[in-house]
């Protein structure tokens, strides 16, 4: 009998413990680039020990199929998501997929970067500006000058169909007074092209394909620092900004250790590591990166969330309408 009793103890004991260390493994769906991922991570158990973080790593478009699917099936994965731009949180937030996360650590940032119930967090700012090339006959200050003859040709862009940076900024530009939708239709006809993603852009403007074009700051920042002929501009009329928002599932298992997720990355500590990685902080009062202009230089563009979730299949028919559907 009292190794029955043993037995059943010791059982019961690895169940416990089992339990316990379940309870502390977080699985994190990401859209950020793997050596981010890594890093980011990394950070995170180094300031909670006993957390452990199993990762998948996806563009958020795919990230999002991934997560959706497993929701319809009834038994989505993931806790916490750290994905590229409030929209798509938004959009989930709407469904009802988020669980609210009141982090004490907000009080460190601007009201506009977070989500007033607590349901998603914005953790860094990767802007899109303007990047040319040094050899350019034009040095360009403003969305404006893009549309001037000596750009005719010259501009190339990432597609809203392909980015979900580059439909942030257009949705953010088209509701600009003085930009607009008309203001992408002077692109066109001054020549410009949209296809593919950021990556291509940056090689058509490093290599002197193309003179000029629209890119996220930290990828022309790091290739200058390379000594790629490229230079970087954040226009006087302002810039767009997807915010690499993280937000907790309403299903996750292991929501303790998804709130300290949250809590860590929003923290200065946390903050600290983007800029390491070369991206402008979202929380007040952390140093930008070298490479970078003051950060009361750099004038954010407003997005509403909630209106660019209704309006997004609209904005990209238009879109589509301007440049083609490349």
């Amino acid at each position: 009998m009292n190794t029955l009793l043993s037995a059943v103890a010791a059982t019961l004991v690895a169940g416990l413990l089992s339990t316990a260390a379940y309870a502390e493994n977080l699985i994190l769906y990401t859209s950020q680039p793997n050596e981010d991922a890594q890093a980011t991570v990394d950070a995170f158990k180094a300031a909670n020990p006993g957390v452990e973080v199993e990762w998948v790593r996806e563009g958020t478009t795919k990230i999002m199929a991934k997560l959706m699917a497993e929701i319809e099936a009834g038994n989505p994965v993931a806790d916490v998501l750290l994905i590229a731009d409030t929209v798509t949180m938004q959009r989930l937030k709407e469904g009802g997929h988020l669980l609210p996360h009141k982090s004490p650590e907000a009080a460190g940032y601007d009201a506009g970067l977070y989500d007033a119930d607590g349901a998603y967090y914005s953790t860094k700012m990767i802007t899109t500006g303007i990047v040319y090339n040094t050899s350019a006959g034009m040095k360009p200050e403003g969305w404006q000058d893009l549309t001037k003859p000596e750009a005719k040709g010259l501009v190339t862009m990432p597609s809203p169909l392909t980015s979900g940076a580059a439909l942030i900024h257009a949705e953010t530009l088209a509701g600009i007074p003085g930009l607009g939708w008309g203001y992408y239709k002077a692109l066109a006809g001054n020549g410009a092209t949209a296809a593919g993603g950021n990556g291509g852009v940056l090689k058509a403007v490093a290599t002197g394909e193309k003179a000029y074009g629209m890119l996220v700051d930290f990828m022309a920042i790091r290739e200058k620092a390379k000594g790629a002929p490229v230079e970087f501009v954040f226009p006087a009329e302002g810039v767009s900004a997807v915010t690499e928002p993280v937000g907790i599932l309403k299903t996750a298992r292991n929501v303790d250790a998804a709130k300290k997720f949250v809590d860590f990355l929003l923290s200065e500590e946390g903050q600290k590591v983007a800029a390491k990685m070369d991206y402008i902080p979202a929380r007040n009062g952390v140093a930008l990166p070298e490479g970078y202009p003051a950060r009361e230089t750099i004038k954010v563009l407003p997005l509403d969330a909630a209106a660019a979730v209704k309006n997004s299949e609209a904005d990209l028919k238009t879109f589509s309408g301007i440049f083609g559907t490349n």
